[in-house]
């Protein structure tokens, strides 16, 4: 059941970063639209513990919908809009 991409809180994280300044507080290191989101502040968000909140951003990444990034020693997410649109055509296809 963890496994399955498609879920209320993935949905959740995927809206929040369409626009992370507006459902995150600005970052200490990292610009929150260019190098995305930093987990623990997507976990604090969700209202779970951060391995909870990894779980989700790993499926998402491997999916390809979310790009991850390493700055100093954090990771930060960010949607893949060109990945987004490419999974959106093959449902409208009738994938």
């Amino acid at each position: 059941m963890l496994r399955t991409p498609v879920g209320e809180r993935r949905l959740d994280i995927l809206e929040w970063l369409k626009e992370p300044a507006r459902h995150f507080p600005p970052q200490r290191h990292g610009d929150l639209v260019e190098d995305g989101v930093a987990a623990d502040a997507i976990a604090a968000k969700l209202g779970v513990r951060r391995q909870v909140a990894d779980t989700h951003l790993t499926l998402l990444t491997d999916l390809g919908v979310l790009r991850a990034k390493r700055v100093r020693r954090r990771t930060y997410y960010r949607r893949d809009e060109m990945r987004i649109a490419e999974v959106a055509r093959m449902f409208e296809k009738g994938w």
